[in-house]
């Protein structure tokens, strides 16, 4: 067993392997994506994004991307290395084989005399008679009797011949790597190795698991609070209108919980007589409905306001202390509203359908947060019926451009969207006033600007027709475009001072029943990602079908091929109604721009239930299994959405009752929960 010492020794050296293991392999990976990271810029290069300075990449915003939690830790990993490098190499000794030529300082094959002659000498120097020093006497019983020894005694220098060392073999020798201190089972040293066993094997554990649950019983994987959660399921409603949303919306436990302070009473009046006209209040009573909107929740009061200074881009007038409430707000809206829309799609019929209603109105919301576009802009009026909110997205753009470009019969976005190039750009110089460069902000906003179109079909796999009650497989090939390039981008968003990445959601739903038969979100970004979903998908489908290996691989490299392009493939799966034929609608809708949403008319037949016919037949190879479905395509007259309906003032405000469930929250009494949203279902 080694000696105390040298099993001190060993703890820096056995700590240095234990962190290179995971050091090493982790900073090669960091700088090997680090470099073949694409430096393509795909976020908005209009002068209005550039002066907002979310973008800009200063010295000390480098420094800020720079000092993530992961690389200070492994910056402080790599100093903690090079410590423990230096420490060794200046306390390890090194381990020198036995040479009793060296020690004594002599060459092989010499005289006895001459060996006599040498320990004589070395003698003199560090024999304890002659030298009182302990070291000096180590030296000479351990090294300089060894060698002469070695070299005169016949059994000695056998020994050395055989197996290196006058004393015969050696054994093994074997150490703890473990500090100097712990090894000392004496005194204090003993308690502590013992609260350090403790500590490590019991005590952290048990601390990282209860810090674990308690964050797990109180958030999600969205890291969306379950009161959250509880409270969107039981005020979302079918018929909520666009307009209401927002009163679900602000009803998040996060919310909530933001301090109230006595100092933000007087900037939130003058707040509210700046937004006072987007807040839905009945102006033929308009003192009685004030006081009624100060009754609320203070959350909420202050919530709702914050939400309507975005809309209207009134934060350069909060107060400080507003104002980082205000960040918080949105830093928190965009993962909140896609909780909303997936609790607005939730499974509530007996066939799994959501509600359409509400998902959109949850996504307009999302729209006008993200552009800092109020939601009275998506009235209808002045001959427009999309309303002026697309419009007002763009850079330089205000209700009085687009009265002066409307004298010009541009009455929808998508008529702007439409023109050529030089056209667009001599009717925003000649008749909206814009000076060249904003004519080319606006102009570089639109390259950006996604164009989307759906390929969608519904069919039962190894089936000709859909009857009730069959699994039918909807495919739907999302495929986006940009006149920039670009498959994923972020989009322009000035007023939003976080990073948004653009998510869209598609929608199979039924506008006559307003039932959402299948939903699903999906992202651009990630193209590695949706190459591997699309040729799993395919793959899978066409094994499931009895296809060669041949025709599976050719369906898998044209997936492939059309995901690069920029497309990405959607399946989903839902239960057949009863007979008759449908009306659907493939919705997809982007949570980031206003006006780049797109639908698809769908028709299915579904026949009556049959023991005997087709049921069981394989498709031919090359034949399309569509019957019973007919795509047409959608028309801009059509449209679910009659925005004039949906925000005007709906008769079925409770108000009150929901300050009363919202005060329930506050107060932690329960109220919200699955017995009281399961009696406020209709």
């Amino acid at each position: 067993m080694a000696t105390p010492e040298e099993n001190g020794s060993l703890f820096p050296i056995f700590i240095l392997t234990m962190m290179a293991l995971f050091v090493v392999p982790y900073t090669i990976v960091r700088l090997s994506r680090s470099v073949t990271r694409k430096a393509r810029t795909i976020h908005c290069q209009c002068s209005v994004c550039s002066r907002s300075g979310k973008y800009k990449r200063s010295i000390l915003k480098r420094i800020s991307n720079f000092s993530t939690c992961s690389n200070l830790t492994i910056l402080l990993l790599w100093v903690i290395m090079v410590i423990l490098v230096y420490y060794i190499k200046h306390t390890s000794r090194e381990i020198q084989p036995f040479e009793p030529f060296s020690i004594l300082g002599l060459e092989p094959g010499v005289s006895d005399s001459e060996i006599k002659k040498a320990y004589r000498k070395l003698s003199i120097l560090y024999h304890p008679d002659k030298n009182p020093d302990p070291e000096a006497h180590k030296y000479f019983v351990e090294f300089i009797s060894k060698a002469y020894q070695a070299l005169t005694d016949p059994i000695s220098r056998e020994n050395y011949e055989k197996y290196g060392h006058p004393d015969g073999r050696q054994g093994l020798e074997m150490g703890i790597a473990l500090p100097k201190f712990l090894l000392n089972f004496d005194g204090a040293s003993g308690g502590i190795l013992l609260l350090g066993i403790v500590g490590v094997c019991i005590l952290l554990p048990l601390i990282i698991a209860v810090i674990y649950l308690s964050r797990s019983a109180k958030y999600t994987g969205n890291y969306v609070m379950h009161q959250t959660l509880s409270t969107y399921f039981y005020f979302m409603k079918p018929s909520l209108a666009p307009s209401k949303v927002m009163d679900v919306f602000i009803k998040a436990a996060e919310y909530v919980e933001m301090p109230i302070r006595r100092s933000d009473t007087e900037p939130l009046q003058k707040l509210f007589v700046a937004v006072r006209s987007e807040l839905n209040l009945d102006l033929k009573n308009i003192k009685t409905e004030q006081a009624k909107f100060w009754k609320q929740h203070p959350a909420l009061v202050k919530m709702e306001l914050l939400v309507q200074a975005q809309l209207t881009r009134e934060s350069a007038s909060l107060s400080s202390s507003l104002f980082s409430d205000f960040k918080r707000m949105l830093e928190l809206a965009p993962r909140l509203l896609e909780e909303l829309v997936k609790i607005a799609v939730l499974p509530r019929t007996p066939l799994g359908h959501g509600w359409l209603r509400p998902a959109i109105g949850v996504v307009d919301l999302s729209q006008s947060i993200v552009q800092a576009v109020p939601l009275s802009a998506r009235k209808a009026g002045g001959g427009n019926s999309e309303g002026i909110a697309a419009f007002l997205q763009l850079p330089h753009f205000s209700e009085t451009v687009f009265k002066k470009i409307a004298r010009k019969k541009v009455r929808t976005f998508q008529d702007l969207r439409d023109m050529a190039i030089q056209e667009r750009h001599e009717l925003l110089i000649h008749a909206a006033g814009f000076s060249d460069a904003e004519a080319h902000d606006t102009e570089i906003v639109l390259e950006m600007m996604p164009s989307i179109t759906l390929e969608v079909a519904c069919e039962t796999e190894g089936e000709e027709g859909i009857q009730e009650g069959d699994l039918v497989t909807m495919y739907a090939w999302i495929n986006l475009s940009r006149r920039n390039g670009l498959i994923g981008a972020l989009p322009h968003s000035p007023y939003y001072p976080f990073h948004k990445e653009e998510n869209f959601w598609l929608l199979l739903a039924d506008p006559v029943s307003n039932e959402v038969w299948v939903s699903q979100k999906v992202n651009f970004m990630d193209e590695a990602a949706a190459i591997a979903a699309a040729s799993k998908a395919i793959q899978e489908t066409k094994e499931a079908l009895g296809a060669s290996v041949r025709d599976v691989s050719s369906a898998v490299i044209k997936a492939i091929e059309k995901v690069k392009s920029g497309s990405r493939l959607v399946m989903g799966k839902f239960q057949a109604p009863a007979e008759g034929t449908y009306n659907l609608c493939s919705y997809c809708l982007c949570d980031a721009w206003i006006g780049c949403d797109t639908k698809t008319n769908l028709k299915i037949k579904v026949l009556k239930r049959s023991r005997t016919g087709t049921r069981g037949h394989a498709v031919e190879e090359g034949s399309v299994v569509e019957d019973g479905i007919e795509e047409e395509e959608a028309e801009e007259e059509e449209g679910y959405d009659d925005y004039e309906s949906e925000y005007s003032d709906d008769e079925d405000d409770e108000k009150e009752q929901n300050n009363k469930a919202v005060n329930g929250v506050l107060n932690e009494k329960g109220h919200t929960t699955s017995e009281s949203s399961g009696s406020d279902e209709e």
